[in-house]
């Protein structure tokens, strides 16, 4: 089957969040992305390559039914990086359980809140498959998961994860709560992470760059945690802080 100039288009409008949405699908670029998402429980709709990468020593390709080679000027249209690898592939979104709530089986689970950039949600998803984390919560507020960017700064970790988002993120964390777990957020003051003692079943919560975990999530935690400031840096990135913090709960974990 070859595209037409209309399909092509529509997988170039998955650029933008209004289409994804509506079309229920969501575009992954890069190698990596595209034989994890293959290797996932995602439904893919179909594979795109230019010719020179489907017949640069690629074998694996050909065994793909749903491929289809397209030229380097349309390539270019549904991409979003200046030097595309000349692979990229739509997938379907994955319903999300309306019970997931109960679902939840993990002992750590981190939770995402209203951080807004996507870079920083796809760097902190790699982190938490890095770190063995399978489960995560995004408030609804965050940046979109399939966001491009998101997807790229995540180098096919998403497909990796279970990833729940939360339309209220306080009512379900007290209820959270009241199934047993912990509610730990990260914070400009509170415990030293370096002296933490692991609960059995721990929400970690990270925040907004700028803000921080909000005032309402705070006050139902049970227990504020921080990075200790040593140098003259005026901050962290949270995804950093994200790594320095899921390793420490690793460690104890372990210990």
């Amino acid at each position: 089957m070859t595209l037409t100039k209309a399909q092509i288009k529509s997988i170039s409008n998955l650029k933008l969040k209004k289409f994804r949405n509506l079309e229920g699908k969501f575009l992954v670029e890069g190698e990596r992305g595209v034989f994890d998402g293959l290797s996932s429980n995602y439904k893919c709709e179909y594979v795109l390559a230019t010719k020179s990468f489907f017949e640069d020593n690629k074998p694996y390709l050909k065994k793909i039914n749903n491929i289809e080679i397209i030229s380097e000027k349309d390539f270019n249209k549904i991409t979003e990086t200046v030097n595309p690898q000349g692979i990229a592939a739509v997938f379907f979104k994955q319903d999300q359980s309306s019970n997931w709530k109960k679902e939840l089986s993990s002992d750590l689970v981190v939770c995402l809140e209203n951080i807004s950039d996507p870079g920083n949600i796809g760097t902190i998803l790699r982190n938490c498959d890095w770190f063995g984390i399978k489960e995560v919560i995004i408030s609804e507020n965050c940046a979109d998961i399939y966001n491009p960017k998101t997807i790229r700064a995540s180098v096919g970790s998403i497909f990796h994860l279970n990833i729940f988002t939360s339309k209220n993120l306080t009512s379900d964390l007290a209820e959270l709560k009241s199934n047993g777990y912990e509610i730990t957020s990260s914070a400009l003051k509170g415990i030293n992470i370096y002296q933490i003692h692991t609960k059995s079943k721990t929400i970690l919560i990270f925040g907004n760059e700028a803000n921080g975990v909000s005032s309402k999530i705070l006050k139902i935690s049970d227990e504020l945690i921080t990075i200790p400031k040593i140098g003259k840096a005026e901050s962290l990135n949270v995804a950093n802080a994200s790594a320095v913090i899921l390793s420490e709960f690793k460690k104890h974990k372990f210990q």
